[in-house]
């Protein structure tokens, strides 16, 4: 069982994001306050369970939190900003989001920028030590997938229904026979010399 809190006696928002290695797409982030006797033994770091595992534990995080947030930032700004600035950011709006404020804030990883007046501690592999921290990543995984799986609907040939985004060998080779899309993130090397695109033999 992962700890209930970081600062307890307070109101603690977990954050954390989804899709920061990928190549297309945005970036997702989620906050989530949970009740102090929230229980769920299956909670753990969404990159450890399963598909059926994670959207189960979607709704069960959404039926219980005392309050949950989403947002993305869009591969445009993440292009102007950089990928950890567009992931802070996309914490953030997710934060700004929350019905009830919190007192304190707990982050996935080992970077963030203040938010408004509220104290924060980054964890490294806090998705993997705090209930929070889990159920962010949890929503904002489910989330982005769900997103990603609707886009490949209008753009197949890049199997981001398979791979979300994420720079598979399939996606590079995709990129290498048919270009990039409005989707995709310029700023990040979308194209890997080390892989045979040729499609020829």
């Amino acid at each position: 069982m992962l700890n209930s809190f970081y600062k307890k006696g307070t109101i603690e928002a977990g954050c954390d994001e989804a899709g920061r290695g990928c190549l297309a797409g945005p970036v997702f982030a989620a906050a989530v306050i949970l009740p102090e006797d929230f229980k769920d033994d299956l909670l753990n770091d969404s990159k450890q369970l399963n598909k059926k595992n994670r959207d189960r534990l979607r709704i069960v995080i959404e039926e219980k939190a005392v309050a949950f947030a989403v947002a993305k930032i869009e591969p445009n700004d993440i292009d102007k900003i950089n990928i950890l600035n567009a992931s802070i950011a996309a914490m953030h709006k997710a934060i700004s989001n929350l019905k009830t404020k919190p007192q304190h804030l707990i982050i996935d990883g080992n970077r963030f920028k203040p938010y408004d007046t509220i104290p924060y501690k980054c964890i490294v592999k806090g998705d993997s030590l705090y209930l929070s921290i889990a159920a962010a990543s949890v929503l904002a995984k489910t989330y982005r997938d769900e997103y990603m799986v609707n886009l490949a609907k209008e753009y197949p040939e890049y199997l981001w229904h398979q791979n979300k985004g994420y720079p598979t060998y399939a996606h590079r080779k995709a990129i290498a026979q048919y270009g990039i899309t409005e989707h995709h993130r310029k700023s990040f090397r979308l194209t890997n010399n080390q892989v045979d695109f040729s499609l020829t033999q």
